[in-house]
């Protein structure tokens, strides 16, 4: 592996990268949550919690693969 390889792939584990990741995660998974209890479910009681957690996390799975993907080299 070249050194500009080395250095492109190093760019990914900075804490510049993880940062900006990361938040953009946090944010993601807070809409989803929120665009999950807009969908019907009212009281505290009744909002199924499993269901929430799967699909915030797997939006914000979704959105550190798009940082990586689409993270300038």
């Amino acid at each position: 592996m070249s050194k500009s390889e080395n250095e492109k792939i190093m760019k990914f584990f900075s804490a510049e990268f993880w940062s900006y990741s990361g938040e953009r995660a946090v944010k993601t998974v807070a809409q989803a949550a929120v665009a999950f209890l807009g969908s019907g479910s009212i009281g505290l009681f009744t909002i199924d919690w499993v269901s929430l957690a799967s699909v915030s996390l797997g939006a914000g799975l979704l959105s550190v693969l798009t940082s990586v993907i689409s993270h300038k080299n």
